[in-house]
């Protein structure tokens, strides 16, 4: 995979370079592949086998971007190292470990739409998902809009879990090894992908510490639960809150505890205790 921003992050990257990050080169992925008889109305079966990992990674809060972008207004960044020999490891910074879980954040076909078009909000035929059990061992089903399919891929994260709440993960170079299949015929309406086992085992160890937001509206519920869980970082652990929230974007999973029991909803941010032992 190419590197995260076509290089404007390296392991000798400060601050100030966050603040020059250019939007318009975000996300970069490789491909188009050409998937020889994908027809529209096809669904391309992806079968992901294994990721090779650099040992580098990076973390940062870009202005204007995240889930409480009106809150941290600042450019702030992180740089991971990790052993990428080691299957099971923890990347390390300052404020923490976080064992690894590696992913591509962007997987998908063409859309059938003339134009270019931008590859961060995700689509119906897959994109910008930041899905994080998309994992090695796990398959991976696109409905495929155009001949060829033209699948693309990039955008590798060596952890994230759910909700990426700054708008970054552990953004990591790596390579990836795929296999192809194709279900003529099977009109899939949107993607669908299958685990090839438990999804959260990787941080479940020590248990988690939960926050939550209650309230009319899932957005405000979610942000209500990560401030939360950021103050009590701040409180517990002496970290700035930037730095809460860039780890919070890197290994807490924001749920949708209920959603059923009108006006009001429950959003919990589960933060998982193994990061700070």
């Amino acid at each position: 995979m190419p590197r995260q921003l076509l290089g404007s992050v390296t392991r000798e990257s400060t601050v100030e370079d966050v603040a020059k990050l250019d939007f318009g080169k975000i996300n970069p992925v490789t491909g188009p592949v050409y998937i020889d008889g994908a027809e529209p109305g096809d669904t391309l079966v992806v079968r992901i086998h294994e990721f090779k990992p650099c040992g580098f990674g990076w973390t940062a809060n870009i202005p204007g971007f995240g889930l409480l972008a009106d809150q941290f207004k600042d450019p702030a960044l992180h740089i991971w190292t990790y052993d990428n020999t080691n299957p099971v490891v923890s990347a390390y910074a300052p404020f923490g470990k976080v064992p690894l879980k590696p992913f591509p954040g962007t997987i998908g076909v063409a859309p059938a739409a003339p134009g270019s078009h931008s590859i961060v909000p995700p689509r119906r035929v897959g994109g910008n998902l930041d899905i994080r059990d998309l994992n090695a061992g796990s398959t991976l089903y696109l409905p495929v809009e155009v001949a060829g399919a033209l699948f693309s891929m990039g955008d590798t994260h060596a952890a994230q879990v759910d909700g990426e709440v700054c708008g970054t993960a552990i953004e990591s170079q790596m390579n990836v090894v795929v296999e192809f299949d194709l279900l003529k015929g099977d009109n899939l309406q949107m993607p669908r992908f299958e685990t090839a086992g438990p999804v959260t085992r990787h941080l479940d160890t020590m248990g988690y510490e939960v926050t939550t937001g209650v309230g009319p509206g899932l957005f405000k519920g979610a942000q209500d639960a990560l401030c939360g869980m950021i103050d009590l970082l701040c409180a517990r652990h002496n970290y700035s809150p930037v730095e809460a929230y860039m780890l919070c974007s890197a290994c807490g999973d924001l749920c949708i505890s209920e959603i059923v029991d009108a006006p009001n909803w429950v959003v919990s941010f589960y933060f998982p205790k193994v990061v700070l032992s």
